[in-house]
């Protein structure tokens, strides 16, 4: 299992009249943060939209060209990337491979302190959401990457990346420009979403390997509780805080602003009804739960055009290998196969197993219907028997 330094952070909104006004940070601590290969290869395999046609061989493109830039280690060494490739590429394939390891790296977090559970707590991404969801969420304009239905409610979780050139992979002082002017705009989004409850991860990809500051709401239902076991450093950065400025009325884009579609009255409760963020969460969940039939439907015509591999728990599972070799030669292959339909699964128990892999552990990971491994190219290709172990184990 690989890992990646994390730098956690609280921050408070203060709101005023016009919405809001500042944003304060707080350091808690720093620690190491475990992140599967395999995970961050099967939430951007989800990430496309169900709803058209899943192209597999732009699927299978996507991850081998993912794969060619992001490495694991075995056991519990630190995930890195090829920084000679990645100053060697183009803004555009930069830009997918931060946004494509920010994503994994941001839902890694969501494990670890939220508790999130793959496979039973729902996520969708704010690309796709299900038509439902439209009156709910700005399809244009500032918006977060992923939603997670937590039982204390909807959070939006955003996921930022960067490639930093620098010895010290934090960057020390109070946040950078480009964190707070994002901080900036999602605080102004969850405004403009009565107060809706986001956090944000900022991932750094350099020399020293791959870090990531994580931004948590201090007054949020949905992070209360949080699991900070993992976090070994207390925090030592002095807190900083910036004002947000006011819109000017005169600029066009400030009387439009990024992010115009509101919660609708005929889509969600009014902010200030009783009751209004349960009922507010229950609407989200609803409009979720009416998507499953489209990507049941999109997983069976993958399923569909694959070979068998074997079985899990007496249901038939097909696919395929996929080499990470999109740019040069290959460390990584990665297994891409669909179940045949849903199996009970012990998430407590994968991710026991994730936080304790060693050299001689497979990295595995089950989302639903999506089965995904990585393993190097340099030892043999698990058998199918190793490979249920594993996920029984």
């Amino acid at each position: 299992m690989s890992s990646v330094r994390a730098r956690v952070w609280r921050f408070t909104v203060e709101k005023g009249k016009s919405g809001a006004e500042a944003v304060q940070a707080v350091e808690i601590g720093q620690g190491p943060l475990p992140v599967s290969l395999a995970a961050v290869v099967n939430i951007n395999a989800l990430a496309c939209d169900l709803r058209k046609t899943v192209d597999q061989r732009v699927r299978d493109h996507e991850i081998s060209l993912l794969l060619s830039y992001i490495a694991g280690s075995p056991g519990a060494g630190s995930l890195g990337v090829d920084c000679l490739a990645l100053d060697s590429s183009s803004g555009h394939i930069r830009r997918f491979v931060s946004e494509c390891t920010g994503l994994g790296v941001m839902t890694a977090a969501s494990e670890a302190l939220f508790d999130w559970k793959p496979g039973t707590i729902g996520l969708s991404s704010f690309d796709v959401l299900p038509g439902k969801l439209v009156g709910t969420y700005a399809k244009k304009g500032v918006r977060p990457d992923l939603l997670y239905d937590l039982a204390a409610g909807p959070l939006a979780g955003e996921a930022r990346g960067r490639r930093r050139d620098h010895k010290q992979m934090f960057p020390a002082g109070k946040g950078t420009q480009a964190q707070k002017a994002r901080l900036e705009k999602l605080a102004q989004w969850s405004v403009d979403h009565d107060d809706h409850a986001y956090f944000m991860s900022w991932v750094w990809l350099g020399t020293g390997g791959i870090y990531v500051d994580i931004f948590l709401p201090d007054d949020a239902p949905a992070t209360a509780g949080l699991r900070t076991g993992w976090i070994d450093m207390p925090g030592t950065a002095p807190p900083w805080r910036f004002r947000v400025p006011r819109p000017d009325p005169r600029r066009r884009a400030d009387l439009e602003p990024e992010g115009p579609l509101r919660v609708r009255a005929d889509s969600a409760p009014e902010s200030d009804a009783e009751g209004s963020a349960d009922a507010a969460g229950a609407h989200v969940r609803t409009a979720i739960s009416l998507a499953e039939p489209v990507v049941e439907a999109a997983m069976n015509r993958s399923f569909s055009r694959e070979d068998t591999l074997g079985t899990f728990s007496g249901v038939e599972v097909r696919g395929r290998w996929i080499l990470g070799d999109a740019v040069g030669q290959a460390r990584h292959e990665v297994l891409l196969g669909v179940l045949g339909e849903r199996v009970p699964v012990d998430h407590r128990a994968q991710r026991r197993r994730l936080a304790s892999l060693t050299d001689d552990r497979l990295d595995v990971f089950l989302e639903g219907r999506l089965l995904t491994i990585v393993h190097p190219v340099d030892s043999p290709r698990p058998s199918w028997d190793r490979v249920q172990s594993e996920l029984l184990g």
